[in-house]
């Protein structure tokens, strides 16, 4: 019998939707060791977010609140993970997959002895896992045979997390010589946008190089505007620098599934495929019958898209 750690994400004092996904894995793998469930909430003043995470049924609530928190580095975050594990006597740390999780994660196995597995999509057993592999084309079954574990998981194969008995939060007392560390905290841009983050949205309409030109991608953005969409792209136009890099999705980029899917002057390449194949229904715009897009597409239009997308949208 183990326990579980679930590292939770936050922004602006509530957990992101990733982390969320994060704690049904925690939920489904106790229910498979029989351990107690714990969450971590590391930063500075966290308060907030480990209080809208104390109904989820975790044992206790672990908040590594400092000022050295505030600002991410993976060297210092490592070392909150480990403090928080051992307040919890938990022998398996999990969280879900981001660019952050993905970053440090991995430190915090190497320092740790841990085996580690990434996103995962389901818990088989208290050791085995399914994780996909070649750009999500194969579905590996992993066993983590260390003592020490560590995963990352996928947010779009796990559903919000289910309500439970209250948590107890605790604090957690770690620090770290934020001036003895390898890499430092220099800033962080933030691109705002009202539109819903591709993650998270329920429509996400994706443009990719059939747009010809950056002034093109104006048409993805009013139609996502038009259906409330969030708004995504193609690796290829992204390094192009059409679009800003965090709209990429993709196996480098962001992995989504939400319930309409349209992929706009997409070919359908595999490093695509592999960020978005998972949507409930996709739909693809394509002047090219033989596009691979239109193989895993659940209605495709062969048409070009400067004369369909307007069409679209006037009909909207």
């Amino acid at each position: 019998m183990s326990n579980v750690l679930i590292i939770v994400e936050q922004s602006e004092g509530a957990p992101k939707p990733a982390s969320l996904a994060g704690i049904t894995f925690g939920q489904q793998l106790v229910a498979k060791t029989g351990g107690e469930l714990h969450l971590a909430v590391i930063g500075h003043q966290v308060s907030g977010t480990a209080e809208a995470v104390a109904n989820f049924g975790a044992t206790k609530v672990h908040s590594v609140d400092a000022p050295c928190f505030e600002n991410y580095v993976a060297e210092s975050y490592t070392e909150a993970a480990l403090a928080a594990a051992g307040a919890s006597n938990a022998s398996f740390i999990a969280a879900g997959t981001t660019s952050t999780t993905k970053d440090f994660l991995p430190r915090v196995a190497s320092k740790w002895g841990a085996a580690m597995a990434s996103d995962i999509l389901e818990v088989l057993d208290a050791n085995q896992f399914k994780r996909p592999m070649w750009a999500g084309n194969v579905i590996a079954t992993v066993e983590l045979t260390t003592d020490n574990k560590v995963a990352t998981v996928r947010p779009t194969e796990f559903d919000a997390p289910a309500t439970g008995s209250a948590s107890e939060i605790s604090s957690v007392d770690c620090s770290v010589d934020l001036g003895s560390l390898k890499t430092s905290f220099v800033s962080f841009n933030a691109i705002k946008s009202e539109r819903p983050d591709a993650t998270t949205a329920n429509v996400v309409i994706s443009g990719g190089r059939g747009l010809k030109a950056a002034e093109n991608f104006k048409l993805i953005e009013n139609l996502a505007d038009k259906l409330g969409g969030g708004v995504g792209a193609t690796r290829a136009i992204c390094d192009a620098g059409w679009v800003p890099n965090d709209l990429q999705i993709g196996q480098t980029g962001k992995v989504v599934a939400p319930d309409l899917y349209f992929a706009i002057g997409i070919s359908g390449a595999i490093q695509h495929l592999a960020g978005m194949k998972g949507s409930k229904t996709i739909v693809a715009i394509n002047k090219d019958a033989e596009a691979p897009i239109f193989q895993v597409a659940d209605y495709g239009l062969v048409a070009d898209l400067f004369d369909a997308v307007p069409e679209l949208l006037e009909s909207l």
